[in-house]
């Protein structure tokens, strides 16, 4: 399953992939660790690994559609090969992969235009042995493409585009160069273009390499760079799309760079381990370093079943099934982080060894930290991964099975992808399947209880409305929701490939501990503490993984630094971010579906938009005082309270139940003792209010201009 130069044999590619992916071994190999190691450390530019490229038509071959191959059928845009190259080249060093990886990005807005003299020059320029590069983000901006410096200026039939780019892999030599701007004197998304551009131009200007390395990382700036209609490759939303559509389908690889770099590194370490006799004995022997290598082993394997499985999704992707866009921030994130794990759980084993300049190891040890970086933050693709939450554990939707896609086609989907919009709304197939097709291998049957922990807990103790609006809290629980996801498409691997189960024991012997790990800092939150999942604590965490035939349990409740609290508390702000949307869509989906939420309170409130006149629904609760029945907005002047003040129909839906009433909004001496009613049957709440718990009603109703009440006051049914 592991990359082995020596035997490699990718029996399942055609003749020619065979040709190239064998002849970049070889050329490698050729080369030898010694060349490798010395050209690394001394920042040699890889002109040499550019120039075989060129020759061998490596990356023409490999990166150009079917649509403009002129004929020649081994050209395509086929992702299960270009993965397998990437793995090859992180192999020998992420200084190899980047050049690649670049040019891949930098193609894919090219190749997702209509613009068919663009896409004829990129063709010619990869026959030609050029390279790429994805001209988006700035110095002062990063990759926000809202903010954009690089401002193109009517200039006749054309334009002039000057400004600066930062961070750019190639921009030093890609002959094609696909850059983000916006057009000046032109307002709200229109004004946002993605243009063609040329190293080589003069008007063009290379100003420095932003990194210490082998690798060029370019900042470059252009000044009144001529940009015609034939260098126009999108317009307006058209260029957003572009750009976040490109992300899918060029950072998937940077799975398979890490799982590369991570394999020649379990290689040399296991290597070295074993030639080396302390106290009499090869150091493989010793129980902790095989315990080391174990779990490395495991990590890797699992890194690699999930990754060629996303492929398959990938390549089967299409209009009405986008499962692969859930898929490929676990690739950018989980799998990356897990590459950063094997390699530092080697290097323990090889200790001083790792840091010598010659090998291998050295080398991924400096450079691994930046995959998981090259594409937004860990936590960034968690909020990402958060989006598919509610539709993936409670809304399946059946999908004829995903076959293993290595057949000789091409990928035309991924450059037609549209729109970059809808995540929330992309459904998947029942992850419970693959999960119980595995119940006889004790560590699954493990891991399968801990998820079930994961949904009780959002479904009996969903989180409540200070929770969701608690980024940290929405990222922790996020960890628990990826390692789910990880683990079915290691496990619908496994068994396409016959794995024995012996190892996928070992595999999910890894991530009991890791989920185990993740409950017990969810539920060492702030938020959580003061929900009603506290009150379900560790319950997730308490199953720990089995080792052998050895079952642990790992039940500890790490309980928030009291000692942080100060008094006088402001009330909280209300924000609506992004963990409280999500949040907002998992609660709308249980209590839609009837799920008892907070109590039997919760209910899904829909008003008429008091402009547009669509229906507005969010989770609210509704609680009786007094014998009436009340809305309350803990959180101030939220949208659903202006539209009940221009319309005061409230509509309300639990499951099949359905209800509509009249409501009168209740003045402060009447919503006072609402007010504490609310927050002491909902305590989460209570961050949000000046008045506490054992405060009198005319406290609350003191702060009741900030916190509207609304009394149903009449059916409609």
């Amino acid at each position: 399953m592991l990359l082995n130069p020596r035997e490699y044999d990718p029996a399942h590619f055609d003749a020619e992939t065979r040709r190239l992916l064998r002849a970049t071994i070889d050329w490698f190999e050729q080369r030898g660790k010694a060349k490798l190691t010395e050209d690394y450390h001394n920042r040699v530019f890889y002109a040499d690994f550019l120039e075989f490229a060129g020759k061998e038509g490596l990356f023409s071959t490999f990166l150009t559609p079917s649509a403009n191959a002129d004929g020649n059928p081994d050209k395509r845009w086929d992702t299960a090969r270009i993965a397998a190259l990437a793995e090859i080249l992180g192999f020998y060093g992420l200084n190899f992969w980047y050049p690649f990886q670049v040019t891949v990005l930098g193609l894919g807005p090219v190749w997702q235009s209509g613009n068919d003299v663009a896409r004829k020059r990129a063709a010619d320029a990869l026959d030609a042995g050029g390279v790429g590069a994805f001209g988006l983000s700035e110095k002062d901006h990063g990759a926000d493409i809202y903010s954009s410096d690089m401002v193109l200026t009517k200039d006749g039939d054309g334009y002039r585009a000057t400004g600066s780019k930062y961070y750019i892999g190639n921009g030093n030599c890609a002959r094609t160069v696909s850059v983000f701007g916006r057009i000046d004197g032109v307002e709200g998304p229109d004004q946002y273009v993605f243009f063609y551009a040329d190293s080589e131009h003069p008007n063009y200007h290379v100003v420095k390499n932003v990194v210490p390395s082998q690798m060029y990382v370019a900042e470059f700036r252009l000044e009144d760079y001529p940009v015609h209609a034939e260098d126009i490759l999108h317009v307006g939303a058209e260029a957003f799309s572009a750009a976040l559509n490109t992300v899918n389908i060029g950072k998937f690889n940077l799975c398979f760079g890490g799982i590369g770099m991570a394999t020649h590194s379990l290689y040399e370490a296991i290597t070295h381990a074993h030639n080396r006799v302390l106290y009499g004995k090869p150091v493989t022997d010793f129980p902790h370093v095989r315990r080391e290598f174990v779990e490395a082993y495991a990590r890797l394997t699992a890194m690699k079943l999930f990754s060629d499985r996303a492929v398959d999704y990938f390549r089967s992707a299409n209009p009405d099934d986008r499962r692969y866009l859930l898929f490929n921030p676990i690739t950018k994130m989980k799998v990356t982080t897990e590459a950063q794990k094997v390699i530092g759980l080697v290097a323990d084993v090889v200790a001083a060894k790792g840091f010598e300049a010659d090998t291998y190891l050295a080398m991924s040890k400096n450079d691994i930290d930046g995959l998981p970086k090259l594409e937004g933050t860990v936590a960034v693709n968690l909020a990402l991964i958060a989006k598919f939450m509610p539709n993936y554990l409670f809304a399946p939707k059946e999908y004829a099975p995903v076959p293993t896609r290595t057949d000789a086609a091409d990928d035309e989907f991924l450059f037609r992808q549209g729109p970059a919009r809808g995540l929330s709304k992309v459904k998947f197939h029942d992850w419970k399947t693959a999960y119980a097709r595995g119940q006889h291998i004790p560590n699954v049957a493990l891991f399968t209880e801990q998820a079930g922990y994961l949904v009780k807990l959002l479904t009996e103790a969903a989180p409540d409305e200070a929770q969701q609006a608690d980024l940290d809290f929405g990222l922790a629980l996020t960890e628990l929701f990826t390692l789910i996801v990880y683990g079915q498409l290691i496990l619908e691997q496994a068994r396409i490939t016959g794995l024995d189960d012996e190892v996928v024991d070992q595999i999910f012997a890894v991530l009991v501990q890791d989920f185990s790990v993740a409950a017990v800092d969810l539920n060492g939150k702030a938020s959580f503490d003061r929900g009603p999942a506290g009150d379900r604590a560790g319950r997730a965490a308490q199953a720990g993984g089995r080792q052998g035939a050895v079952r642990e349990r790992v039940g500890a409740r790490a309980r928030p630094l009291r000692g942080l609290r100060y008094d006088p508390v402001m009330a909280r702000e209300y924000r609506l971010g992004v963990t409280r949307k999500v949040a907002n869509a998992a609660v709308k989906l249980l209590v839609g579906r009837g799920i008892p939420i907070a109590g039997r309170t919760g209910w899904l409130l829909t008003t008429t938009g008091r402009r547009s006149g669509a229906d507005r629904t969010t989770p609210v609760n509704v609680i009786e005082v007094g014998g009436d029945r009340w809305l309350v907005s803990p959180y101030g002047q939220v949208g659903w309270v202006h539209n009940l003040r221009a319309d005061a129909t409230a509509r309300l839906r639990r499951g099949r139940t359905r209800e509509t009433w009249e409501v009168e909004e209740a003045d402060a001496a009447t919503a006072g003792p609402v007010l504490r009613a609310y927050v002491r049957k909902i305590p989460v709440t209570a961050p949000f209010f000046d008045a506490k718990l054992s405060d009198p009603a005319e406290a609350f109703a003191a702060e009741a201009d900030r916190h509207p009440v609304f009394r149903l006051a009449r059916s409609r049914a």
